[in-house]
């Protein structure tokens, strides 16, 4: 019997056991972002052969339809071989009894949307009797979910500021999974850290490395929707200056530093991290408003810089749930970076031809956006 997202295993032309086992643990969700609606989710190839497999092009369909391919580079970007986020080497075979993990990314014209989608995973591989030789896996239906909840209202106020967060970043939020509890979850599948700019795209004043001085520090943190404070952190101290780093120990034990989490009602969790240390302005237990003023934003924990950590998950600890993606009610886009890491090195590109003012969307990855302020 399959589950819910789950796909066939191994290949239809492949003896048993001796190809990939494909699965999508969690069903791909659509979001709206910048007019068209966005699948991001996880595609895992479990080696179950006797000898290593090496997965040349990954293939997404719909309906027989190719709706994207990747292969060479574009494999390469989107890929971890190893199975866990690190020490994967770029086109080396994934071992036996090893996992990789493909991050997918599929932007659909609106009314395009498919109800489920087929992966086809093309590798190359050989036992000790046989020659190299390329072979395909195919998997079953996974079925394609569209209803992600009501739109929220924003976790800060004015701007402009970045959505910093890369699926090809090798510890970057998408990629990082854990395991607990008996499963491998994805939390930071849609988490953003928003980094405040000036107009030149500067975190902070020339020359200066205080913490204080970054446009974001202090800056008020809001609650997304009414909810229920069910987990409340502070007393984290946090660093003084940018250049000040924490050691391994330290960064592992304080993590996001000060935090809050509110339950939405709906099956869905905000998470706030990072925030200024005794700047939480509620208490667990406590009801709050949408737009209410929680917290600011901080430098706790191991953050690279002072940033909000923002993430709607499906459970109160956030490493033990599932991210989910998440829509504002309202926002101006004023430009995009295509590398976010290069925020508060040099100013976005300004908007081509897209709307700036966006409703019911989730700003893309890279974009530099402008939220409602309080006399909006």
């Amino acid at each position: 019997m399959l589950l819910p997202g789950m796909l066939l295993a191994g290949g239809l032309a492949a003896e048993p056991g001796n190809g990939f086992d494909l699965r999508v643990p969690e069903p791909p969700t659509a979001a709206r972002v910048e007019g068209r609606a966005v699948l991001g989710y996880e595609l895992h190839l479990t080696n179950y052969a006797s000898h290593p497999l090496d997965p040349v092009r990954v293939e997404v369909l719909a309906d027989g339809e190719v709706l994207a391919r990747y292969e060479g580079a574009a494999l390469e970007a989107r890929i971890d071989r190893s199975g866990l986020q690190r020490d994967a080497e770029a086109g080396a075979a994934i071992a036996p009894g090893r996992q990789g993990i493909v991050f997918i990314d599929i932007g659909i014209d609106a009314g395009d949307m498919p109800s489920a989608l087929v992966h086809r995973v093309a590798f190359i591989g050989a036992d000790a009797s046989g020659p190299l030789q390329e072979r395909t896996a195919e998997g079953g239906p996974a079925d394609v979910a569209n209803d992600i909840g009501t739109a929220l209202s924003p976790p800060l106020s004015g701007g402009p500021w970045v959505a910093i967060s890369d699926t090809g970043w090798m510890r970057g939020h998408r990629r990082v999974g854990y395991a607990l509890g008996g499963r491998l979850r994805t939390p930071g599948r849609y988490a953003i850290d928003w980094v405040k700019l000036d107009t030149e795209g500067r975190r902070h004043p020339a020359g200066s490395m205080l913490a204080s001085d970054t446009y974001s520090h202090g800056e008020d943190v809001l609650a997304v929707a009414d909810g229920t404070v069910v987990k409340r952190l502070d007393g984290i101290a946090e660093r003084q200056r940018l250049d000040e780093r924490l050691d391994r120990d330290r960064a592992r034990r304080e993590g996001s530093g000060n935090t809050l989490v509110l339950d939405l009602g709906d099956g869905r969790f905000a998470h706030y991290a990072h925030l200024r240390p005794d700047s939480i302005a509620v208490a667990e237990g406590q009801r709050v408003a949408r737009g209410m003023k929680v917290a600011e934003v901080g430098f706790s924990g191991s953050a690279s810089a002072p940033q909000l950590h923002f993430a709607i998950t499906d459970g109160a600890e956030e490493h033990a749930s599932e991210g989910l993606p998440f829509h504002f009610d309202r926002f101006i886009r004023l430009g995009s970076y295509t590398d976010p890491a290069r925020a508060g090195h040099a100013r976005w590109a300004d908007p081509d031809a897209t709307a700036r003012s966006r409703t019911g969307e989730m700003p893309a990855r890279g974009a530099v956006v402008r939220f409602p302020s309080k006399s909006d």
